[in-house]
């Protein structure tokens, strides 16, 4: 599970009705499943969510450890777009660093839609070796190649126990998320924040883990901790 997507419920419900056709691939039914059909008509060109605001030529820095292990991560908001199902698609640029070496190599594609929720796309994931070398693709998906289905990974009016897929690839990708506060405070490097959502993050992929994210408005995300699985934790220091 990784920190960016871990960066649907009333807000989506909406679009669920539009759409008609709700996918039969649920893993867990008290979770808000995406709708299988996109209408890019409903996609807007920003993404301006206070939770989630991605605008392009930010660049936000995060620090942290990961079993002891220092690590770094710089995910940058490109001027690039990506057409997926129709909907043209922010791309983001992900660098993730363990004791200063760089370990993946990702880019992401988020759509925002009229009613404000933040749509997850996929994602093209490499990792590396310390040589630089490309080890592994495995968590790579686009939403409407071989089953895979967009997700939410914000809503527009979170709701404490929403519950959302995040993303929905069988076998490769299947975050889901649940909203545990929306009024949390939270202190990081970057500044102190009131009025945190705090989210509770997991993957049937991986049992034993689960994370707590939190976001704070007009900012996003600014910190992640595992709270089962391991120990390892997140925090942003850092916007330019």
């Amino acid at each position: 599970m990784k920190w960016k997507k871990r960066f649907s419920a009333l807000a989506i419900i909406g679009l669920a009705i539009l759409f008609a056709t709700v996918s039969i691939a649920a893993v867990d039914l008290g979770t808000k499943q995406p709708p299988s059909q996109i209408d890019p008509v409903d996609f807007v060109s920003v993404i301006d969510n206070p939770y989630f605001p991605l605008t392009p030529g930010t660049t936000f820095i995060y620090r942290g450890e990961s079993d002891g292990v220092p690590t770094r991560e710089v995910m940058t908001v490109t001027q690039e777009t990506k057409v997926i199902l129709g909907v043209t698609t922010t791309v983001v640029y992900h660098l993730a660093y363990e004791d200063g070496v760089l370990v993946e190599e990702t880019f992401d594609w988020f759509a925002q839609d009229v009613d404000g929720n933040v749509w997850y796309f996929g994602e093209d994931t490499k990792e590396l070796d310390e040589n630089g070398n490309v080890i592994s693709t495995a968590g790579s998906w686009e939403a409407g190649v071989d089953g895979a289905e967009a997700g939410i990974i914000m809503e527009a009016n979170p709701q404490i126990g929403d519950r959302y897929h995040q993303e929905f690839y069988r076998g490769e990708a299947e975050d889901q998320a649940k909203v545990l506060e929306l009024d949390a405070s939270k202190c990081v490097r970057y500044g102190c924040f009131d009025n945190v959502l705090v989210t509770k993050e997991w993957t049937r992929l991986e049992p034993g883990v689960v994370e707590h994210k939190y976001y704070a408005e007009g900012v996003g995300f600014i910190y992640g901790v595992m709270v089962k699985g391991g120990e390892e934790y997140i925090e942003l220091v850092r916007v330019r």
